[in-house]
């Protein structure tokens, strides 16, 4: 092969690498971290405060009641739960429709 062969095979690889790449974070779908509150925590205080940081997200819920995320991703929502145990279940959306869904089992006492 001459050496133009190489360097175009190379630039065609270093071209669709870079791509893959790029389109990684949208193929993988939205990023969905929650800080607070733990799973299983047991609180004698009415309210909880639901926190953590989402990425790549157009939608995020928190028990099918809409949340809006800061511009850097976090958000923080106060809720005062029933007495007993209660699910909490936060879901994020994407541009393209991929959800991930997080839930925490709390108990108030």
């Amino acid at each position: 092969m001459p050496p133009l062969r190489y360097i175009l095979i190379i630039v065609l690889v270093s071209i669709s690498s870079y791509g893959l790449l790029e389109a990684l974070p949208i193929l993988s779908g939205p990023s969905l971290s929650i800080s607070s509150p733990i799973n299983g925590k047991i609180t004698s205080n009415g309210l909880i405060t639901v926190s953590g940081n989402v990425e790549r997200v157009v939608a995020l819920t928190l028990n099918g009641v809409s949340l809006l995320p800061e511009d850097d991703g976090s958000f923080s929502k106060v809720v005062t739960p029933p007495l007993g145990g209660s699910i909490l279940r936060l879901t994020a959306a994407d541009r393209f429709g991929h959800t991930v869904t997080d839930t925490r089992t709390i108990f108030v006492k």
